[in-house]
């Protein structure tokens, strides 16, 4: 399946699939609940295929697909992708990988223990290695390691090209313990997640110094100590290719070899059908695929799918006809569409009957789809407008169109912080509201955006008025009657004409101001460039443009009052009963806040919205971007969807389809949207991962904003103190308890609106093991195989 979309090289990701059973993904819902417990919800368990190890037969090789070469096998560089994570997850160690319901777990593999010692005067973590754990040149894992790593991450070395250092810079300093086998690690800061640290740790030998560290590990790894060891790296043939290591002191991998190999999205069905890979992502179509496949079974009946299979009797009557008709031309031409539909027939049965021998595996990917409001400018810098835009979502209805077809449990995720089933989560949708047409419809009239805003002139217009052509005109008037006796009959005509032409000039400001309201001219150009407007038809005028510098956002003083009883309920939500409270400076003129607008707000508009609403002679319309490969088909039926729901309260979109390449870098990244959807992968440690994505933005030298990986550009002060907070809590539950309260804060900003946990389809050779949909907990590579002896070999040379 194509990830677009996903951020690449941000945050760390532990991509997994699961078996979807008669469990359902509890999620309590949408409501402002205040309590301070954790909620109870389940995730969607692994559908794996799993066996014990003693059926899985030793040797073989398996062919996993992924989406592109890697760029480097050094999981802290920058252009480290997902299949930099799978092939670093087989060769090097994890202290700390996630379980199955998202927490981080000892690896026994390679510590007996490891825990907090001391917390006063400063953090001190003792780290106990398995003493049999050693590199693949025999050399013993211990401190030098530690060591090695911490100082290429620290920070302090801008020689090392590293793209995070979350954690590492509040290390002090790294010593061995009372032997060799143990790692003593003091802190100047506490940090809560310190078992995110040394994941994957690196040999001293590619750490040790800029230049192996930045170049050393991009297409090779020399000193490995997983189950696997790297064999190579072949550009030309797309594979990365892993074979079981002999210095590896734990439960021996099954598979001879384990082979990555490049295979684009487009092409897995005819991959599978071909036999040249037994694991890859899908997207539904091929699990629809597979689906007719195994239910088409050997019967030998004709099928009732793929080409031809809508073929009517009287078309079929009508293509025969012609193929044996006097017209030879015509003839001809239906004599070749006949042979060639008969091919695809052929290679489409054949193709069907090789899928029958896949299994789909399917659970809820641990990464999350959200909706990104652009706060940088434009009617998404007021934040009733961002509110309005989140109030108008029907987000279980979104989920219900993603989810619901493939059988997955539809619920909409209610945290920024953490999935369902991962400890500490909690739905905190409830500090923004559930779906409210009216109140979504008074938030934008409060906000100054009305029915009739869009022909309204702005309140500053001075250039060009009313006034201004008025005044023109008498002095043309009276400059004309000092020659009215000189030239009566000319200047009659004259004035004749000049009346006709005002005429037509009223009406064509009539037409104009009628237009811009109501949005009624066709702009097929437009359309042309891969773009059209919900809710207008016209493309919109054009608007201010976006400045090359970013502006520090401040919210003005009536949205700083609007805000006041959203922030009420936000700690409400999250528990915090000093935040619930309205101070004295927190008042504005005008009037108390109500639930969610000022008193004296407009009215609401009509429930039935006809066309875009407007301010100052401008029209709401948001431009919405979206990927246009064919792997975003699902991604971009949401878009529709949403799209739809915002043209009720009166919101225009302007959808943009873009390249999948481009998608992220040149639009998200940029800020060149005002609307997008994109996905961030699930964490076990979101007070150190999640900070970088809701900071708030901070004002470069040059004038630009400095967004981190916070790409809506919404955020605030309290948020970031939160996260702070957080991350240096060492009582586990506390720090949770501040992560809900951010999330509250996050859900009342606006900037970002969680949707649904993605979905992931894996299609996996029906006599494969232990793989498949890994849910949060990441592969025992040791143990994936086959569980027939006598499907051992190379997948071109089996024949299902």
């Amino acid at each position: 399946m194509s990830h677009v979309g996903v951020p690449r090289g941000t945050v760390r990701k532990r991509r997994s699939l699961a078996l979807l059973t008669a469990g359902v993904l509890t999620i309590p819902a949408l409501a402002g609940c205040s309590s301070d417990s954790e909620e109870t919800s389940r995730a969607v368990p692994q559908d794996i295929a799993p066996a014990a190890r003693d059926r899985v037969a030793d040797g073989s090789m398996v062919n996993w697909a992924v989406d592109a070469m890697p760029t480097t096998l050094n999981a802290f560089q920058a252009d480290a992708d997902t299949a930099t994570t799978k092939i670093t997850g087989a060769l090097l160690p994890t202290l700390f990988p996630m379980d199955a319901a998202g927490h981080p777990k000892l690896n026994p593999d390679y510590l007996e223990s490891a825990k907090i010692i001391e917390r006063e005067p400063k953090q001190v973590v003792l780290y106990k290695l398995n003493q049999q754990a050693v590199w693949s040149d025999g050399r013993e894992i211990g401190a030098p390691d530690f060591v090695a790593q911490w100082r290429a991450l620290s920070g302090k070395d801008s020689a090392f090209w590293t793209a995070r250092n979350a954690g590492y810079e509040r290390i002090e300093k790294i010593e061995r313990g009372s032997d060799d086998l143990q790692v003593r690690v003091t802190f100047a800061k506490p940090y809560a997640d310190w078992r995110s640290l040394f994941s994957p740790l690196y040999p001293k030998e590619i750490t040790g110094s800029p230049d192996t560290f930045n170049d050393g590990a991009r297409t090779a790894l020399k000193n490995t100590a997983g189950p696997f060891q790297l064999k190579g790296v072949d550009k030309a043939k797309g594979t990365v290719t892993l074979v079981r290591s002999p210095r590896w002191w734990g439960e021996k991998a099954k598979l001879d070899s384990l082979v990555f190999r490049v295979v684009a999205p487009k092409d897995r069905t005819k991959a599978l059908a071909d036999g040249t890979v037994h694991v890859t992502d899908i997207d539904a179509a091929t699990a629809d695929r597979i689906a007719l496949a195994l239910r088409d079974g050997s019967g030998g009946q004709p099928l009732t799918h793929g080409p031809g299979a809508d073929l009517t009797p009287a078309a079929a009557l009508r293509s025969w006809a012609l193929a044996h008709g006097s017209d030879e031309k015509q003839a001809e031409i239906a004599q070749a569409a006949r042979e060639a539909n008969r091919k695809a027939v052929v290679a489409y049965g054949a193709e069907q009957k090789a899928l029958r021998g896949y299994a789909v595996r399917k659970s809820l990917e641990p990464a999350y789809t959200q909706l990104a409001l652009n706060g940088e400018s434009g009617p998404l810098a007021d934040d009733r407008v961002r509110r309005a835009v989140a109030r108008a979502l029907d987000r279980q209805e979104l989920a219900e169109t993603v989810l619901k077809p493939l059988g997955l449990p539809a619920k909409p995720l209610g945290s920024h912080l953490a999935l369902a089933g991962q400890p500490g989560y909690k739905d905190g949708s409830g500090a923004l509201g559930d779906q409210n047409t009216k109140e979504a419809q008074a938030l934008l009239a409060d906000a100054g955006w009305t029915q009739g805003g869009a022909a309204e002139k702005p309140k500053d217009t001075k250039a060009g008025s009313e006034a201004e052509k008025k005044d023109a005109e008498k002095e043309e008037g009276t400059e004309k009657a000092d020659k009215a006796d000189a030239d009566e009959k000319k200047t009659d005509k004259t004035e004749a004409e000049e009346k006709a032409d005002k005429d037509a000039d009223k009406d064509t400001d009539a037409d104009k101001a009628d237009r811009a309201a109501t949005g009624s001219d066709e702009s097929a150009a437009s359309r042309a460039e891969g773009l059209y407007i919900v809710g207008q038809d016209d493309k919109p005028g054009a608007g201010p443009a976006r400045s090359a510098a970013t502006h520090v956002l401040a919210p003005s003083r009536d949205a700083a009052a609007q805000s006041i009883a959203l922030l009420r309920q936000a700690g409400a939500v999250s528990g915090d009963s000093a935040a619930a409270k309205v101070t004295a400076q927190d008042k504005q003129p005008g009037g108390a806040a109500g639930a969610y607008a000022p008193v004296g707000t407009a009215a609401p508009a009509p429930a039935s919205v006809k066309g875009p609403l407007g301010k100052d002679g401008k029209t709401l319309t948001l431009r919405f971007v979206l990927p246009s490969g064919p792997g975003s088909q699902s991604l971009r039926g949401v878009g529709d969807r949403i799209a739809a729901m915002l043209e009720k309260i009166g919101i225009g979109t302007e959808i943009t389809k873009v390249p999948d390449e481009s998608y992220f870098k040149d639009h998200i990244a940029s800020g060149d949207y005002d609307l997008a959807l994109y996905s961030w992968p699930a964490t076990a440690y979101p007070a150190t991962d999640g900070r970088p994505i809701y900071a708030k933005p901070e004002p470069a030298t040059d004038g630009s904003l400095l967004v981190e990986q916070n790409y809506t550009r919404v955020g605030t002060d309290h948020i970031d103190q939160l996260f702070d907070q957080a991350v240096a809590e060492l009582d586990e539950k506390a720090s949770r308890e501040l992560m809900k309260q951010a999330d509250a804060r996050i859900w009342a900003a606006a900037g970002s609106i969680p949707l649904f946990q993605r979905p992931q389809l894996v299609a996996v050779d029906k006599k494969l093991s232990n793989v498949g949909a890994f849910g949060f907990a990441a592969p025992r590579y040791q143990d994936i195989g086959f569980t027939d002896r006598q499907a051992a070999g190379s997948p071109a040379d089996r024949k299902k």
